[in-house]
């Protein structure tokens, strides 16, 4: 599945403009510890994570995330959506809180 089927199959809002809508997605992964997230992530996957400050974005980048999905609709700076556009890092926001959001990428990526 495409970022671009997910964004359109849960409603998600694109934060960072089109950025990666073409990638697949192959797993997710939910944590608001960035260690853990280093230490145990894959490759192409969607991360949802409460946090929403700077250091995000390096562990994105690192682990090669496809987009990170931050839940209710919580704030996110406006220096951090910049900096994201500019280093190639998908920012997705929804409605849902982090559990409901887990569910429903799990259930899109088993359907295929």
């Amino acid at each position: 599945m495409t970022l671009a089927h997910l964004v359109d199959d849960l409603g998600f809002e694109v934060v960072t403009d089109k950025i990666n809508m073409d990638r697949h997605i192959r797993a997710g992964y939910v944590s608001d510890l960035l260690s853990d997230v280093i230490a145990n992530i894959e490759e192409d996957s969607v991360w949802i994570t409460i946090q929403r400050h700077i250091n995000i974005l390096g562990v994105a980048k690192l682990k090669d995330v496809v987009a990170i999905v931050i839940p209710r609709n919580l704030q996110i700076e406006e220096s951090v959506i910049e900096k994201a556009r500019q280093e190639g890092v998908a920012i997705l926001r929804g409605t849902r809180t982090a559990f409901e959001i887990s569910g429903l990428i799990y259930n899109a990526l088993t359907r295929g």
